[in-house]
C-alpha cells in the first residue's frame, strides 16, 4: 500500500503530534527558523483542537475494533 495515501484517524493524528511534542521538549532545541515556527503553530493549533474531542480518549484497540467491525460495509474513502 502506498504510505502517502493513507488516510489517518483522529487518534493517530493526536498520537502522533503528541509524540512529536515529547521528543521536541526531550531535546531541548531553543533556536528555530521561521518555517520551524510554523510548523510548531500548527502543530500547538491542531494539538489544542484535537484534544477536545473523543479521540483523546480512545486506544489502538477501540481504533482497530472500528475499523473490523466496518470493514462489511465495504465504505471507500
Amino acid at each position: 500500500k502506498d504510505a502517502n495515501a493513507a488516510l489517518l484517524s483522529n487518534f493517530e493524528v493526536y498520537q502522533l503530534l503528541t509524540d512529536l511534542k515529547q521528543q521536541r521538549k526531550e531535546s531541548g532545541k531553543t533556536k528555530q527558523s521561521s518555517g520551524q515556527q510554523n510548523l510548531n503553530t500548527i502543530m500547538y493549533e491542531t494539538l489544542k483542537y484535537i484534544s477536545k474531542t473523543p479521540c483523546r480518549y480512545q486506544s489502538p484497540e477501540t481504533v482497530r475494533d472500528f475499523l473490523v467491525a466496518m470493514k462489511a460495509h465495504k465504505l471507500t474513502k
